[in-house]
C-alpha cells in the first residue's frame, strides 16, 4: 500500500513537472508578417498580423509584456514584423501575447 502512494506520488509530480514545461515552451515561438490593423488598449494595442502562409494573428502589444517602455516600439499599418511571446488559439482565431518585438520594418 505504501508503494501504491509512493508511485501515485511520483506519476502526479511527473505529470506537473511536464506541463511546466511545455507551458514554457509556449513563449518561444515566433510570427513574422504585414500589420493589417491596429486596435488601441489601455496600455498598448492588439495588432492584426497576416502571416506569408495566410494565416491571422490577433498580437497584443503591451508595455508591461515587452519589459518596459525602452522595448516598446508603435507599429503601423502596413509594417512587416516579427514578434516572439505566447500563442493561444480560440475557436476561430489566434492570439498572441507578445513578449519580444523582434523587428519593424
Amino acid at each position: 500500500m505504501k508503494n501504491l502512494k509512493r508511485i501515485s506520488a511520483l506519476l502526479i509530480l511527473m505529470a506537473f513537472v511536464i506541463s511546466c514545461n511545455s507551458m514554457k515552451n509556449n513563449s518561444n515561438n515566433t510570427i513574422t508578417g504585414k500589420v493589417d490593423s491596429i486596435e488601441s488598449g489601455k496600455d498598448g494595442y492588439t495588432a492584426k498580423i497576416t502571416t506569408d502562409t495566410k494565416e491571422v494573428y490577433f498580437a497584443t502589444i503591451s508595455i508591461v509584456n515587452v519589459g518596459g517602455p525602452q522595448n516598446y516600439k508603435q507599429v503601423k499599418i502596413g509594417d512587416q514584423v516579427s514578434l516572439k511571446g505566447e500563442i493561444w488559439k480560440t475557436d476561430d482565431e489566434k492570439h498572441m501575447k507578445v513578449q519580444e518585438i523582434v523587428s519593424v520594418k
